[in-house]
């Protein structure tokens, strides 16, 4: 049985690995060495960088979108090598964000992605016979798999042999020793008593003789003689196992010599852990991301102290090509791998655990402890957040402070980001909303008012394009009752929504302001959307044209018109990522080539529908499933330089595909239930988009 506090201990790993990147990112090298870490910043003892919001990582997207083998393609049995090879393909687009796309012979990843791509399957992919033994034991192998650990909760020799299998698709020997050595620590530390019980687990599934397992025994004899100074055995490790004894850009060997003497002198305090992790160097986001990981989940959400969690906020970005999975709440996502774990214990989760997941919405009880869910205060002076453990059974408590007259506080939550939230372009994510106009926002209310008049909210939401504020009908919260609040999300016109929130505000007077809390709960964006993308709203950042994530071809704004020049295959998409029944329409001019296409229901790169022209004087419906299937092809007379209205409906298994409102083709297809939308190539070619809009139905 799976221990009642699962969940909670997931959370913390999950979010202890984060804040481990955070805190390491800023001091990756090789600039940052050793002795000018400790030059610059001295003993470390919270962030080095105040990131307005932090950019994607690769340590983050590994563990977020390779674990998605199992909703994939292993939904029903065992997962293997290929299945995760199969993910690196349906989810990274070719050369930006994801992984670290340092070039063929260099970076690990950008090989393993080449071979898959070139047809050679995992694990053949990542061995040593495909790309040599220096490729094969950098780091990638232990940094992408702390998800295995963490959906393994004590059974810690089953997450090190799935760990294996997934670092296989890029990793082979002492990286797959690695990948297994971590994955084998984050599930003991779900039980262990003792960091040396974690390290003992890690030890027992990797081989004795290997080189991953003398360093690390290396540095616990070297922890037993001089347990007082890590900088000590960090001098050691550099004399002993440093990176000039271990080749190519960020070997395993010296980064896993680092997590354990983190562990060790850390002695089991999740901060000093990862603090020493990014003192050490070397590749210090993935190291103090492991051994955050490992903390997080040995000292619960209650060891990760605020100074830490609070900047986090509950919500990272990623940089996948689905721009909506992108936008990761971290409560979600690890109820969301709980859920997997119950599942791979053959065991049902409990009511409340399922009902914290529910695919294509937005829902937030803020049940576990601490959790914000992303929610700000525009005015922390007048209104800030915090958490309460106790107000029906969890929730947001917004504390507002002697409010009067015109001052008004805005509480809201980022269905979408910006590139001017970020303070730079690491791994380029990419973003589609998770709200539109047409879909329904309610939430639960409590007031406790302690003193002053009437105490308002105002549903909005912020049109990004505009930067102005879409405000819904005031209402007047009902004192010392539950208030539940809904709305319709307005239309926005062709532009992105990038706040969801309620402006607060009291009419008292000066001599009583207003003074008291208000708790909320049961945060929920639902429904069917209907909205349209105006390109002459949009703009290019990311290297993408928001709120598009594009897969290879050039894509520019131009007006109001996306464009598409594409030198062979390319694609491009945004939306829900559930998105199930819809009617989508778009305006397209081809202007050359012979092949100009929509997207939808894509689950992935490799795995969607395509319709419209393909080739001269054709118009078929394609299916990709990790190759091309035409489902059905029909003559139509098109030409270059005419503009065409595009519409497909597609509700169940009914595909229904018109040009200028004639239908062109009627089928039933099942295959693909679900997933984004998009715009599409399969040859050489040129395309206008002059339109886009959406409408779910169902």
């Amino acid at each position: 049985m799976l221990h009642e506090n699962y969940l909670e201990k997931v959370y913390a790993g999950f979010l202890g690995m984060n804040v481990g990147i955070r805190l390491g990112a800023p001091l990756e090298p090789t600039e940052w060495t050793f002795e000018k870490i400790q030059e610059v910043y001295g003993d470390i003892r919270g962030y080095v960088k105040d990131y307005e919001m932090f950019s994607a990582d690769d340590d983050a997207n590994g563990p977020i979108f390779f674990i998605r083998a199992l909703y994939d393609d292993a939904k029903d049995r065992e997962v293997k090598a290929e299945d995760v090879g199969k993910s690196w393909l349906n989810y990274c687009r070719e050369n930006i964000g994801m992984i670290w796309w340092g070039g063929e012979g260099i970076s690990t990843e950008h090989n393993a992605y080449l071979n898959l791509k070139n047809g050679i399957p995992a694990p053949q992919s990542g061995s040593v016979e495909e790309n040599g033994i220096v490729l094969a034991e950098q780091i990638g192998g232990q940094i992408l798999i702390d998800s295995w650990g963490l959906i393994y909760p004590e059974d810690f020799k089953k997450a090190a042999h799935f760990a294996e299998l997934a670092a296989s698709v890029s990793h082979d020997k002492e990286g797959l020793y690695g990948a297994r050595f971590i994955a084998a620590c984050i599930s003991k530390a779900f039980t262990a008593k003792s960091i040396q019980e974690i390290i003992d687990a890690g030890l027992s599934v990797i081989p004795e003789d290997s080189t991953y397992a003398k360093v690390v025994n290396a540095v616990m004899t070297f922890h037993l003689q001089k347990p007082e100074d890590f900088r000590e055995c960090r001098n050691y490790l550099e004399l002993q196992w440093g990176y000039d004894k271990y080749p190519g850009i960020c070997h395993i060997i010296p980064n896993a010599g680092v997590c354990i003497l983190a562990l060790l002198y850390g002695n089991g305090d999740f901060s000093r852990t990862i603090e020493i992790a990014t003192m050490c160097a070397w590749d210090t986001d993935c190291n103090a991301g492991n051994v955050g990981t490992i903390l997080g989940v040995y000292d619960g959400i209650a060891g990760i102290p605020d100074h830490y969690r609070k900047p986090v906020n509950d919500c990272i970005v990623a940089s996948s090509v689905s721009g909506y999975l992108n936008i990761v709440d971290i409560p979600t996502f690890s109820a969301e791998l709980a859920l997997l774990g119950y599942k791979m214990a053959g065991e049902n989760p409990p009511d409340n655990l399922q009902n914290k997941v529910k695919d294509g919405e937005v829902f937030f009880d803020f049940a576990l402890p601490g959790s914000t869910h992303g929610f700000k205060s525009d005015n922390p002076f007048k209104a800030f957040i915090k958490h309460n453990d106790k107000v029906g059974q969890g929730s947001l408590e917004v504390i507002f402070d002697r409010m009067y007259g015109d001052s008004q506080s805005k509480i809201f939550y980022k269905p979408f980001y910006r590139r001017e939230e970020f303070n730079d372009e690491k791994y380029k994510p990419t973003f589609a909303p998770k709200a539109y106009s047409g879909q329904q926002v309610a939430v639960d209310i409590y007031l406790d008012k302690w003193q002053g008049s009437g105490i308002f909210i105002t549903p909005y939401i912020r049109n990004t394009f505009t930067k102005e504020c879409v405000t819904l009908d005031k209402i007047e919260l009902v004192n010392q009752q539950w208030n539940s609040i809904r709305f319709t999300i307005p239309e926005t016109n062709g532009a992105l929504i990038d706040e969801i929130g309620y402006i607060l505000e009291s009419p008292s007077e000066s001599l009583n302001r207003a003074f008291g809390a208000f708790y909320l709960k049961n945060f929920h964006i639902f429904g069917n959307a209907e909205y349209s993308i105006d390109f002459s709203k949009q703009f290019v950042e990311f290297l993408s044209i928001t709120p598009f994530a594009h897969h290879n071809g050039q894509w520019t704004l131009d007006g109001d018109k996306m464009t598409c020049l594409s030198e062979g295959n390319c694609s491009s998409y945004t939306g829900n990522y559930y998105t199930r029944d819809a009617i989508i329409e778009t305006d397209i001019t081809p202007i050359s080539g012979i092949s100009h296409q929509m997207i939808f229901r894509a689950q992935g790169i490799q795995r969607h529908y395509l319709v419209g022209f393909d080739g001269h004087d054709k118009v078929s419906l394609i299916l990709n499933d990790y190759g091309y299937e035409r489902l059905i092809t029909v003559p139509f007379s098109w030409d270059i330089g005419e503009k065409y209205r595009f519409e497909v409906q597609f509700k169940g298994a009914s595909i229904q595909f018109s040009i200028d409102h004639k239908v062109i083709i009627e089928f039933e297809d099942d295959k693909i239930t679900s997933g984004m939308i998009g715009i599409g190539s399969l040859d050489k070619g040129e395309t206008d988009i002059l339109s886009f809009k959406v409408k779910e139905i169902g």
